[in-house]
């Protein structure tokens, strides 16, 4: 049993030992190189996967060809389209590794196999889905509400470990604001410290 994965579960609900490794055998791991993909736009999305090792973005690009960041998913996250994963329809989204990453991987069937077998897995996962739209309607607001500056502030702030495994324009992106005026807000911090 992965202990990354049983850290993630135990802050949502308790599993016994047994029901443990049954959930965990129900993954399969996965190796994703720099720049490979987890999903891309058009696919349907067939697993949901759990980052070990490495770090995802997760992107949507517009009709003008500008990539908005949605997240990064770095070690102890889960990515996936939700949508496309739920509804079995095509992804508007890409999934893309930034470094060489290692995930486990859990398909549509097993994870409805969970559910019938582990009610406390149905509430891990309705759990885990509430934090996520909290997370992203707080995110909407700050985008519709805050400075390009405060946003970039709260990323450090909220982010610290993946300022140095991002490019500028992977930010930018994020913050949905070009790379140029990322670093005019840089710059405008660096001289006021």
């Amino acid at each position: 049993m992965n202990q990354l994965l049983r850290n993630n579960i135990a802050r949502h609900v308790s599993l016994s030992e047994d029901q443990l490794q049954q959930f965990h055998d129900l993954f399969e791991p996965r190796l994703f190189k720099k720049k490979s993909y987890f999903l891309s736009e058009g696919q349907i999305c067939v697993h949901e996967g759990f980052v070990l090792k490495g770090l995802f973005r997760v992107y949507h690009v517009d009709a003008n060809g500008v990539e908005q960041v949605l997240y990064f998913a770095p070690e102890d996250w889960w990515i996936a389209d939700i949508d496309s994963f739920s509804n079995q329809k095509p992804s508007n989204l890409f999934i893309e590794a930034l470094e060489d990453s290692e995930v486990l991987v859990i398909s549509r069937k097993n994870k409805d196999l969970a559910y019938e077998h582990f009610p406390a897995i149905e509430k891990l996962f309705r759990i885990m889905t509430q934090k996520t739209h909290v997370a992203l309607q707080r995110r909407m607001i700050d985008n519709l509400s805050k400075t390009a500056d405060k946003r970039y502030q709260d990323f450090l702030a909220k982010y610290p470990d993946l300022y140095n495994r991002l490019s500028n324009r992977q930010i930018a992106a994020y913050l949905g604001i070009s790379h140029e005026f990322l670093s005019k807000i840089r710059n405008k911090l660096a001289k006021e410290k």
